[in-house]
């Protein structure tokens, strides 16, 4: 596997920066913890936005983390080719700061929900579902408040021509259905790219279903998008 540094970026509030780094050293990949105030290291190759809950979530979940200058210089590295992945509160940031489209807000549920979903791979062709078939059903957990995605009609549609859509939330045998969505995700949304197929956020958690010696790993073919 390719050798790169992602770089996991810290904010007050931020709690599963470490998961990642674990997660990532698992499967080969170099990461370091990054303060935001501190700057992107000149050797970054990839970026993380980890969970947890920035900032406590104040205004909206990811805004103010969204506007620290290190999330510019994320978005010129982007720009540049740079693999950059959003996870829950790290997909809220993206969302924020422009990285992706769309927008994640209050759960249907309006309550905090931790369990295991399950997602349906909508596009396989990317650097972060390669390790996937098209259509294949994985589980994966969430921990969210604010995990519904919302987008205008129109908007949406145009992510689906350009096949932006990396998963659904689905049933254990892959159908699409209200029932299997946990927050009220428009069309049952779980994650999407941005401009460019090297950036992506998704609200589920892969890097906790990543090791082995806690549980399935089913997460780990998200996260081999860093060396693809």
């Amino acid at each position: 596997m390719a050798r790169v540094t992602v770089s996991v970026i810290q904010f007050g509030g931020s709690n599963c920066d470490r998961d990642a780094v674990r997660a990532l050293d698992e499967i080969g990949v170099d990461a370091e913890l990054v303060w935001h105030e501190d700057g992107l290291p000149a050797a970054t190759s990839g970026v993380v936005f980890p969970g947890g809950f920035s900032y406590g979530d104040y205004l909206r979940a990811g805004a103010m983390a969204a506007r620290s200058p290190i999330v510019e210089e994320v978005r010129d590295a982007a720009a540049d080719g740079t693999p950059v992945l959003g996870v829950c509160n790290g997909a809220q940031i993206g969302s924020e700061s422009g990285l992706t489209p769309g927008a994640f807000t209050t759960n249907r549920s309006a309550r905090f929900q931790c369990e295991h979903v399950h997602l349906r791979v909508e596009n396989a062709d990317t650097p972060w579902t390669a390790a996937y078939d098209e259509g294949e059903v994985i589980e994966l957990p969430i921990a969210h408040g604010e995990g519904r995605f919302e987008i205008a009609d129109d908007r949406l549609e145009e992510l689906e021509r350009e096949d932006r859509i990396l998963f659904r939330y689905c049933d254990a045998d892959g159908e699409v259905t209200e029932d299997a969505n946990p927050n009220g995700s428009k069309h049952n949304v779980a994650g999407v790219l941005g401009d460019r197929d090297s950036v992506a956020v998704l609200m589920p958690h892969p890097e906790r279903a990543a090791l082995p010696d806690i549980g399935p790993t089913d997460g780990q073919g998200v996260l081999e998008g860093f060396a693809e």
